[in-house]
């Protein structure tokens, strides 16, 4: 029979697990202060500096913020929610991209930042969800989306090249009402989206875009964008924050 699954991660890293989950579930609001020194130590049964090592990886995730000679407290708000259904439909005629327009109902400031507009040889599975063969290219937009000032997305979406040349999909700039609302006006609509989604380490380009604090990892999603008679018309690529983020999903049930 074999051994059950240990974890040996260092006590610190456990028990900051512990707390981040605390946190990001809303158990432990914004502002809370967070048991002292002494607590912890008894509730985990270890040594100050492991609870100070504990309270400094969640402190360096902007998760908490000490205040000297008052204590340790919650900082910011829970795991915030993304559905991923707001993005599928186009904006309005001279509105902004559905994403900024979220991010307005929620109270917050969004803003979008180009990195990179070029056509390029796609990943394989990118190639594959468009129907490429193996020298095919796309054209590919690369850009952080912003809440509140704070980097909240890596974006890499992909686009045929037959779709994109000629048009705003090959500008380094961003595209009015975003991407869903130019393809619609070019006779593509948005029809459906499929989305994977997965959770692994960061890569050093989304370590360094996404600000990510130590080993937290990002959640990956994988969305094909698909419009009349099942075409694809764009492939995304998406990475967000793990400690920040949660993906909300709505089902009905046929």
């Amino acid at each position: 029979m074999p051994e059950p699954h240990e974890d040996k991660r260092p006590l610190g890293e456990r028990i900051a697990a512990e707390i981040r989950k605390l946190i990001m579930s809303g158990d432990w609001e914004p502002g809370a202060r967070v048991p002292t020194n002494e607590q912890l130590r008894e509730q985990f049964g270890t040594s100050n500096v492991t609870i100070q090592r504990a309270l400094q990886i969640l402190k360096d995730e902007k998760l908490l913020e000490g205040k000297t000679g008052v204590g340790v407290f919650v900082r910011g708000e829970g795991a915030q929610a993304i559905s991923p259904a707001h993005s599928l439909r186009p904006s309005e005629p001279g509105q902004p991209y559905r994403w900024l327009l979220e991010a307005t109902k929620n109270q917050q400031r969004g803003k979008y930042k180009m990195l990179e507009v070029g056509e390029v040889k796609p990943p394989k599975q990118v190639r594959l969800a468009l129907g490429l063969d193996e020298d095919g290219t796309a054209m590919r937009r690369s850009r952080i989306g912003y809440l509140d000032g704070k980097p909240a997305e890596l974006v890499h979406s992909y686009y045929p090249i037959e779709l994109a040349r000629g048009t705003r999909l090959e500008d380094r700039r961003l595209i009015p009402g975003g991407s869903p609302l130019l393809l619609e006006e070019m006779g593509y609509p948005t029809r459906s989206q499929d989305d994977v989604l997965g959770a692994r380490p960061a890569t050093t380009e989304e370590y360094v875009h996404l600000e990510i604090p130590r080993d937290v990892p990002v959640i990956e999603i994988f969305r094909v964008v698909y419009s009349d008679e099942q075409r694809p018309i764009e492939v995304s690529l998406l990475a967000k924050p793990a400690h920040r983020f949660k993906m909300a999903y709505s089902v009905d049930c046929p």
